[in-house]
């Protein structure tokens, strides 16, 4: 049976400088690891997916497969941090993160569950 693969979500802002630089470090991350779902989230012009979730910190990473999320919180815009977490979260058994309502609600709305 194979593994769901990972979605990686960055909760960015235009507006944030380190959103910036952040954004080619994912894309050269993404380019290395085609098998996982991708997507770039702007908090603000997409404010009414955001629900509730007021991000603190930006860039934040969201990363789930199927209903549960294994890992949601900002980021350092490093390649080999974000490289080491996923190798990381892709370990087969990997145990969902403990996460708030209005985190599991941005989820369930980004990828919600076929179960």
């Amino acid at each position: 049976m194979a593994i769901e693969p990972l979605h990686v979500i960055s909760l960015c802002a235009q507006w944030c400088g380190t959103c910036r630089d952040w954004r080619p470090v994912v894309d050269a991350v993404a380019a290395a690891h085609p098998q996982l779902h991708w997507r770039w989230l702007d908090i603000e012009d997409e404010a009414d997916l955001m629900g509730d979730l007021e991000v603190e910190t930006l860039p934040t990473l969201l990363v789930g497969r199927g209903g549960d999320v294994l890992f949601y919180g900002p980021v350092l815009p490093r390649e080999e941090l974000l490289t080491r977490l996923l190798a990381t979260l892709m370990e087969a058994g990997h145990p969902p993160a403990r996460v708030g309502d209005d985190v599991a609600a941005l989820w369930q709305r980004l990828h919600p569950s076929t179960g």
